[in-house]
């Protein structure tokens, strides 16, 4: 593919293409919460379609030559950048009379061969929009210029990061060994990244108007159609490092059937190296069975006691965090819009996951109280190691 037209592709989502989304967002809200998008903003999604469709084609009619698996990535994105404000101002059906729809064979064909090519989901997914989201001149891509779209990644990327330095920093002791020298200081790091990451999660809701962010930034980030499978939207725990903690730390596990499932089904929504990543701590031994095996002949020693108050901090704020993320973030900034919209609206409750809201909170709930190492029926959770260790302190 030639260079010169995938950056003027990348140059049209980064300018006129947020642009255009802003203009049919401001028109939503100035009509209300009620009724439908379908017969507003005609001559913005008019251009929005044929001017995405006419960056689109010359790409997909060349084969992809190179082995470049970043920029096929980068590339993938700024597709799903495209396909999702489709399919959220509903471009497919208010185009359906001209025979061609938004997912048109050149965006839908080079979309899924780049899937293919990366392994990854043929959609735009979270690392898209914050950790490999390039900013030029001070701004990154997204799809509108609204305030609180960019608060979101902005407050999101920092929690993200700050969960990869956590990840780091205990992967890094398992191959020491809990009584290394170095461990302390390595589970300390950890832990002052998981205090950023509840700092960060806390002072969100502060800065980010709930209704805004539900009813003009999440309606991006839904399920929608790449060829004949709908595929899910992007979600806030599409990234690997949050789920390496899960097992390095030893509150996941995978043979645990019911959380494998949750790895195996978020596994293509994850950037490659992200993927390639939690496949290797999938075989990885955990923390706290290295200090169950240590506690037969060492409880005692000063340094165990101290490596394990240090570990048993780093569980509790791993926990902390998932529980204050869905106490906090998602009954104020999804379930509560949520039952606020007047019945006549609809009550789309379809979220990001795919599945009506009340299933999708009831998986978070289990994840949640493994993290947190609660006592629950029909849920493997580490409550009883957690208390035995507990009791050595």
């Amino acid at each position: 593919m030639a260079p010169a037209e995938v950056r003027r592709f990348d140059d049209w989502i980064r300018g006129r293409f947020a642009e255009l989304n802003t203009a049919l967002e401001e028109l939503y809200v100035a009509r209300g919460r009620s009724g439908t998008i379908r017969d507003i903003g005609h001559a913005q999604k008019a251009a929005l379609f044929e001017e995405g469709r006419h960056c689109i084609a010359p790409l997909s009619t060349r084969m992809i030559d190179r082995d470049d698996r970043d920029g096929h990535f980068d590339l993938l994105g700024n597709l799903g950048f495209y396909l999702a404000a489709c399919a959220r101002h509903e471009i497919d059906e208010a185009f359906a009379h001209t025979g061609a729809a938004a997912h048109d064979q050149g965006a839908t064909a080079l979309a899924l061969a780049l899937g293919a090519r990366v392994g990854v989901a043929p959609r735009l997914v979270s690392s898209h929009l914050m950790t490999r989201n390039v900013a030029r001149d001070g701004r990154y891509k997204t799809f509108t210029r609204l305030r609180d779209e960019v608060v979101f990644l902005d407050f999101n990327t920092t929690s993200v990061l700050a969960y990869e330095r956590a990840a780091q920093a205990v992967l890094r002791v398992l191959p020491l060994g809990v009584s290394h020298p170095v461990a302390a200081p390595l589970l300390a790091a950890a832990k002052q990244a998981l205090d950023e990451v509840i700092t960060t999660n806390r002072r969100l809701p502060e800065r980010l108007d709930d209704e805004r962010f539900f009813h003009n930034v999440r309606t991006y980030y839904k399920p929608h159609r790449v060829g004949a499978t709908v595929y899910r939207g992007p979600n806030a725990g599409d990234f690997a490092a949050i789920s390496v903690l899960d097992l390095a730390l030893g509150l996941c596990q995978p043979a645990d059937p019911s959380y494998l499932q949750i790895l195996l089904e978020k596994m293509p929504y994850l950037a490659p190296d992200d993927q390639s990543l939690l496949r290797r701590s999938l075989g990885e031994r955990s923390l706290m069975d290295e200090f169950l095996r240590e506690l037969v002949v060492h409880a005692a020693e000063p340094w165990f006691k101290a490596n394990l108050a240090l570990f048993l901090d780093v569980c509790a704020l791993h926990g902390r965090a998932t529980s204050e993320h869905y106490e906090m973030l998602v009954e104020k900034f999804i379930r509560q819009p949520l039952a606020r919209m007047p019945l006549e609206a609809g009550r789309d409750d379809l979220t990001a996951s795919g599945p009506p809201l009340p299933v999708v909170l009831a998986a978070l709930e289990k994840l949640r109280d493994r993290r947190c190492a609660r006592l629950r029926d029909g849920v493997a959770t580490r409550y009883h190691d957690v208390q035995r260790l507990t009791a050595l302190l």
